[in-house]
């Protein structure tokens, strides 16, 4: 897997305020939601996100037992099935009494600057 060069569609860059990765053209930091450039329009005006994927689910362990753990794990694959990366975003424990609520949500943007029409070999 290669990485885009800084400037290209798909560059990342880390956000000074959480540490995520994201990306270069970001004017928000999805992860904190911290401003990082001042751009007009990146406020209350600024075109939402395309959101085409987003899960909501809830989970409870059975009553009747002990705590149970569990991780969280993202995994991308692309076109051609192969993993593009793979995290655990997350790991706990729920007693029987608990509840974990998970959204998983993915935002598309329209790429921008000068290298908006390449295709990343990602």
């Amino acid at each position: 897997m290669s990485q885009p060069r800084p400037g290209s569609a798909g560059a990342t860059r880390t956000c000074p305020h959480c540490k995520a990765t994201i990306l270069e053209s970001a004017a928000v930091c999805p992860g904190c939601r911290h401003h990082l450039r001042f751009e007009p329009g990146a406020g209350a005006n600024a075109v939402p996100a395309l959101t085409p994927l987003r899960i909501e689910g809830t989970l409870q362990p059975p009553a009747d037992g002990a705590a149970w753990e569990y991780s969280v794990v993202l995994s991308i694959r692309n076109d051609r099935g192969e993993e593009v990366t793979r995290q655990v975003v997350g790991v706990g424990a729920m007693q029987p009494h608990e509840r974990r609520s998970f959204v998983l949500s993915v935002e598309l943007n329209p790429a921008t600057g000068k290298a908006a029409g390449r295709r990343t070999r990602r």
